[in-house]
């Protein structure tokens, strides 16, 4: 199959925004804030190891938690639910919680939970364009306001908010207690540059999250079960010759032709753990 450009689809949420991202329409007056953009593949043989999606916040999202395979399956879905961020913008005051800043028990946790206080026991951390950050299931983290960014994630909609602050929505105390890490967060994958122009930001158990940028003509050679998500972010792009724009997201699971100029800038993601050495 040809590569496939993906479609969109809109998810008003209270911390959203009505002012999106370019190559987003915003948010029409007087209508709901969006939070999210999903990319979708519609009439795929098979559901997509990947979801992407673009975030826009204004608050604080719910402090939260995802459950990893095993725990997902015995709930009946289909895999749990690994997510990387790259944040386009940010303003200056922008933070991300991401872990605790020191272990607890889970009964600590879940105390915390109902009194509030979690709030201060997650570990908020100053973030700026350009940061990338692997959050494995089981992390307990929440995203601030003021934020835009690339969310790559296994695809499953599956969330348990731990804490909302006081907003009228479903919490998930019992679930989320159960699957969550209750630790300070640690990187376990720093970004690296592997070829010029060709730098991974995440080598995650469920996925691999790549940044290209710069001048290129390649053929890109997806492996069996592994397809590409090209995330094009600014500049000009083509593969088989069609136009990649930014705020679009394509498939890819057969060789095409890619050619990039100097002001490309590309994301690229994978299922699976392990580096595709010679993907182009």
């Amino acid at each position: 199959m040809p590569a496939v450009q993906l479609t969109t689809r809109r998810i008003e949420k209270p911390w959203g925004r009505r002012d999106l991202w370019p190559g987003f329409g915003d948010a029409p007056p007087g209508g709901a804030p969006v939070g999210e953009i999903w990319f979708e593949h519609e009439g795929a043989a098979a559901e997509p190891e990947l979801l992407v999606k673009y975030l826009f916040t204004s608050e604080k999202l719910s402090i939260q938690v995802h459950p990893d395979d095993r725990a997902a399956r015995a709930h009946g879905h289909k895999r749990g639910k690994d997510e990387a961020w790259l944040i386009l913008a940010a303003a200056p005051d922008a933070v991300i919680g991401l872990g605790l800043r020191e272990a607890v028990s889970r009964e600590a946790l879940r105390a915390a939970a109902l009194d509030g206080s979690i709030e201060d026991l997650l570990d908020w951390r100053s973030v700026k364009a350009g940061d990338v950050f692997y959050s494995p299931a089981g992390t307990v983290h929440a995203i601030g306001p003021g934020l835009t960014l690339v969310e790559v994630q296994q695809n499953v909609d599956l969330t348990y908010r731990l804490y909302d602050y006081g907003r009228p929505r479903e919490l998930h105390l019992d679930d989320g207690i159960a699957v969550a890490d209750p630790v300070p967060y640690v990187a376990a994958f720093l970004p690296r540059e592997i070829a010029h122009g060709r730098r991974i930001l995440a080598d995650g158990p469920a996925f691999v999250l790549e940044r290209w940028t710069g001048t290129g003509q390649a053929q890109l050679t997806p492996q069996p079960d592994r397809p590409l998500l090209l995330m094009p972010l600014a500049g000009t792009m083509a593969i088989d010759g069609a136009p990649l724009e930014a705020g679009t997201v394509w498939s890819v699971d057969t060789p095409v032709a890619l050619e990039s100029g100097a002001d490309a800038d590309l994301l690229v993601a994978y299922p699976g753990g392990g580096i595709i050495q010679d993907l182009r």
